[in-house]
């Protein structure tokens, strides 16, 4: 059964002075997507999507090269718009995050609602489903909150930050059955994966 892995891209490197969406990867978010494209499962991807922003492009693009396909792009599958605060400094985005998942129907400081970044991401997942695979594997590039609300709908469960994904700069995936949308894995590292 082809399974579908949501990965979020690797570290960035942080620019207050250049858009979020706009972010290249950093040193360290390359050194571990190099990692990544080592990973058994990764030689069974026969499909690569991939939110528009920069960060998740530049890990498409090169999973999709080392397959020898095209990656699609698809805006939807992209991070909870949060362009109404732009840059946040650590600690003021984390508290901001929290309440983002805390009030799921609320628009926390002009973001986007939970509710309506997780309907997007899963109709987007969906949308890439339906694509033709011919049984191969599928692999999602995006990014952490929209992977968070991903996985609560997965699970069935009220939206909430403890499923969002571990640690901090992301480079995690998770994976579940393509055609069931069970959950064959939870959150794990890159390395891990």
């Amino acid at each position: 059964m082809p399974r579908v892995h949501f990965i979020t891209h690797p570290e960035v490197a942080i620019d207050p002075a250049v858009p979020v969406p706009d972010w290249p990867l950093s040193e360290r978010g390359h050194q571990r997507l190099a990692v990544l494209l080592t990973r058994p499962w990764v030689a069974r991807v026969g499909a690569v999507f991939s939110s528009t922003e920069r960060k998740a492009t530049e890990v498409a693009a090169l999973m999709a090269k080392a397959r020898g396909i095209a990656p699609v792009m698809l805006a939807e599958l992209g991070e909870n718009d949060r362009s109404a605060t732009g840059y946040l400094p650590s600690a003021e985005f984390e508290a901001t995050a929290d309440a983002f998942f805390a009030q799921p129907g609320e628009c926390v400081r002009g973001w986007e609602r939970a509710i309506d970044a997780q309907r997007r991401i899963v109709a987007a997942v969906d949308c890439a489903l339906v694509l033709p695979c011919d049984g191969a594997d599928i692999a999602i590039v995006s990014h952490g909150a929209v992977g968070a609300l991903l996985l609560c709908h997965l699970k069935q469960v009220p939206i909430r930050r403890t499923e969002d994904q571990p640690g901090r700069g992301g480079g995690n995936v998770f994976c579940c059955d393509a055609a069931t949308r069970r959950l064959i894995a939870g959150w794990r590292s890159i390395e891990d994966s």
